[in-house]
Formats: structure tokens, C-alpha cells, sequence
């Protein structure tokens, strides 16, 4: 499949993908006789992952190092678990200070409306009738 297909298929931009194969993240990409790309299913589950990695925060010398075990084979498949792992414990320390801070926006969102609401009781009821 064309770049174009891959673009769609993986919702990454052409100027990410052709990113990500310079850097190296992407080496399987074959070309076509007139040079262009030509992607396979394989590649765009590649890509769905890599943007599923830099999404979640993932620095891109990690991907890199996590592209390189995959480039590797089977033989570091334990490496490349690990990295996940790593990566998905980092996720949830995230996620549980985000929900913090969440109700904590949110605790300071309803003292401030009642605030406001027991300030402006006058203001209030004209909009009520």
C-alpha cells in the first residue's frame, strides 16, 4: 500500500511516518521500483504501536532502543516485555497523579460555585422565576 493508505490506515501524518523511518524507527519499508513507498499490514500495526508509545509520553531514544530489539527478533522478546512493563508502571503513576489533581480541580470547582451560589442568592432567584 502507498504512504497515503498508511496515513489512513494508522492516523499519523506523511511528515511522522517519513519521521519515523529517518530516524529509525521504521526500517521495513520497501520501495517500489520507482522509488516510492510501499507499506505492508505489518508496518502499519508498526506505526499503530509506535504512536501508541509516543502518545502515552514514550521519549523517542527509548523507542528507538525498544525499535532496535524489535529489529533483533525473537531473541529479545523478554527486553522488549520489560520495556512495556516499564513504560505501562510509568503510565499508571501518571494516571493516578492526574486523577488527583482531577479531584482536586474538581473539589475546587464545587466550593467556588457554592461560593458564588450563597454570594449571589438574590441573582440566582431572578433567573429562576
Amino acid at each position: 500500500m502507498l504512504i497515503s493508505e498508511a496515513v489512513y490506515l494508522s492516523g499519523l501524518s506523511v511528515h511522522t511516518i517519513r519521521f519515523y523511518e529517518k530516524s529509525g524507527l521504521l526500517s521495513k519499508i520497501i520501495r517500489s521500483s520507482n522509488g516510492n513507498r510501499e507499506f505492508t499490514a505489518e508496518n502499519v500495526e508498526w506505526l499503530n504501536l509506535l504512536s501508541s508509545l509516543r502518545d502515552t509520553g514514550m521519549p523517542l531514544k527509548r523507542m528507538k532502543y525498544f525499535a532496535d530489539l524489535y529489529e533483533h527478533g525473537d531473541k529479545t522478546v523478554l527486553k522488549r516485555k520489560q520495556v512495556l512493563l516499564e513504560h505501562s508502571e510509568s503510565l499508571a503513576l501518571q494516571k493516578a497523579a492526574l486523577e488527583k489533581c482531577a479531584n482536586c480541580l474538581l473539589g475546587n470547582y464545587y466550593s467556588t460555585k457554592k461560593s458564588w451560589e450563597r454570594n449571589n442568592e438574590d441573582y440566582i432567584g431572578w433567573f429562576k422565576r
